[in-house]
């Protein structure tokens, strides 16, 4: 399966890399969320990639819908993390794809084919970037620490917008940054770029990917309240561990999604 998901982020990124260099035509899926032809030949790639070594097994992708066989396993597809950055020709954009067998998440990929940079994850095996393992931060200070955050498409008319969350952390942490690449920012967490992050307003192909990386790492995933994550909850906390409860002191103040809240697509 490992390598049948790196054929896949192989054929995506080929795609991504000439379009990305060719030219992007932009579509409007609403009022603010972009498509462009790269997301869907992209997501195409990564089907037929599927499909021809595991022809059973589910597929949840962002772009369209592939039905329901009923497996055990479940392919998480993100074909283009990042749309907005990629349609204005700003280079930090990503394919994530994980496989999920039952309600573990086994295997996940993210990849920004324009750094040629890949994340890989195992379950109980460690993650990896371009190879080399991967630990998250030691930083143990939320004063210290350099945390990662976006905001949903709706945030210009949801009061659910993630702004207040965003001005507690700029007056506790050193910094906060919002890079638009939801997959990107949970590895750099695995990776140690980033110490935390969190977002509200996620689907599971954004962070599928991230949140095993995270885990494989050594870092905790959890939703604002610390409790396990699940892909249904549309709010995500991801750190190093050791600035888990001061970051859940912090989002304790602000605006919160209703309980219960979430997009039933993945159980």
């Amino acid at each position: 399966m490992k390598n049948v998901l790196i054929e896949a982020v192989e054929a995506a990124s080929k795609v991504l890399l000439d379009k990305f260099e060719r030219g992007i035509a932009v579509e409007f899926k609403g009022a603010y969320d972009l498509v462009t032809e790269a997301d869907r030949t992209s997501e195409h790639q990564i089907v037929s990639v599927l499909r021809k070594h595991c022809p059973d097994h589910d597929i949840l992708a962002e772009e369209d819908d592939y039905g329901e066989r009923r497996s055990d396993h479940c392919w998480i597809v993100d074909p283009l993390d990042g749309t907005t950055n990629y349609a204005h020709g700003f280079p930090w954009f990503a394919i994530s794809i994980a496989l999920q067998a039952g309600d573990d998440l086994v295997l996940g990929a993210v990849c920004n084919p324009y750094t040629r940079e890949t994340y890989l994850a195992e379950q109980g095996r460690g993650a990896t970037l371009n190879g080399r393992p991967l630990e998250v931060s030691t930083i143990d200070c939320l004063d210290r620490a350099m945390l990662a955050t976006g905001f949903a498409y709706d945030h210009k008319e949801s009061p659910v917008n993630n702004y207040d969350h965003f001005e507690h952390f700029q007056r506790a942490a050193q910094a906060c940054r919002r890079p638009g690449v939801a997959s990107l920012d949970l590895a750099c967490v695995a990776a140690g770029r980033f110490d935390g992050f969190w977002e509200m307003n996620l689907k599971p192909w954004d962070i599928a990917a991230g949140v095993l990386l995270v885990r494989e790492a050594g870092g905790l995933v959890s939703d604002f309240d610390g409790l396990p994550m699940s892909l249904e909850r549309r709010e995500i906390l991801a750190s190093n561990g050791r600035i888990h409860q001061p970051m859940q002191q912090v989002l304790a103040g602000g605006r919160r999604l209703p309980k219960g809240s979430g997009n039933g697509s993945v159980t």
